[in-house]
């Protein structure tokens, strides 16, 4: 038996890309985690361990901030599921229906609003929910219920949810192209021999189609959870970095701007910015093993 040969072109093709990435992506990541085992004592710098870990969770002032800032993350993130994927699915369902005209219009212009810059969204749509000159109050008299509006990028109990339903309209194109990308994969026969027992319309869908697109699902979910535990740009362009009002709108990616690079009358501090930046990372790893777990049980189920 010949020892099998090893393939050089594969790792020529690679070594570019695993070098770029290593050199924007890994390095920074374990320099950062680095920098979070130090402190800055009278102009030098000591190895501290844990113990800006212990001062982020423990101590009054910087816990207080951090629980908020996560307890608001997981809002955020709990929107976005509850609401962005559940249209994305709804509308995927309805744009890869085969009757429907215009599908591929129907597609780009909710996919449009994806590609757009979050500063041109932020600031539109602090535009048009802006009580003063804003068009929400008009477009709501116009129909009847102007008594609804409030300034909800002002009031501390809404404007948490309006940014994440303002993200919800930005990309909710994105897990609709997903799932209309896994309905069009599902083979026409098994649909065909729905139709013959008798299952078509929306029992198709929920009996056929979805249980074959879980796996997307899943992926879509990850995705979410990643994405929204990193957000940072929509908050910052239209609340600041101090994501007023009172903090409400503050997330990690905010709290960790302020702490690292300082704001106003904030010193920066790297070593606590880093600290923050290392338990984002390490939420955001225990989430992505959980849902990736949860997914395996879920399909062993399935197939038993």
């Amino acid at each position: 038996m010949q020892p099998q040969r090893i393939r050089w072109h594969i790792v020529v093709f690679l070594a570019p890309a695993v070098l770029v990435y290593t050199a924007v992506m890994i390095f920074p990541l374990f320099n950062t985690l680095r920098l979070a085992l130090y402190s800055r004592i009278d102009q030098e710098r000591i190895f501290v361990g844990l113990e800006n870990f212990r001062t982020l969770f423990f101590d009054p002032f910087w816990a207080e901030q951090f629980w908020n800032a996560l307890g608001n993350n997981f809002w955020f993130f709990i929107v976005h599921m509850l609401v962005q994927n559940p249209i994305g699915v709804a509308l995927a369902a309805i744009l890869s229906h085969p009757r429907l005209r215009f599908a591929a219009l129907y597609r780009s212009a909710i996919f449009i609003p994806t590609i757009l810059s979050f500063v041109i969204v932020g600031f539109a749509w602090k535009l048009i929910l802006s009580p003063i000159w804003g068009i929400a109050p008009g477009m709501l008299d116009m129909i009847g219920l102007k008594t609804l509006f409030a300034p909800w990028l002002g009031k501390e109990e809404y404007a948490l949810t309006t940014l994440a339903l303002v993200s919800v309209w930005q990309f909710v194109g994105i897990p609709m192209m997903l799932i209309y990308a896994a309905l069009l994969t599902i083979p026409e026969e098994i649909l065909e021999a729905g139709e013959i027992d008798g299952i078509t319309g929306f029992a198709a869908f929920w009996k056929i189609k979805l249980p074959l697109i879980l796996p997307s699902i899943g992926i879509i979910s990850i995705l979410t959870f990643v994405g929204n535990f990193n957000a940072f740009d929509l908050v910052y362009t239209t609340q600041g970095a101090l994501a007023g009002p009172d903090f409400s709108t503050d997330i990690l990616g905010t709290f960790m701007y302020r702490t690292f690079f300082g704001f106003q009358l904030q010193l920066g501090d790297p070593h606590m910015g880093s600290a923050i930046a290392g338990a984002m990372f390490a939420i955001i790893l225990v989430g992505v093993c959980i849902y990736l777990f949860g997914i395996q049980t879920r399909m062993r189920r399935y197939q038993m």
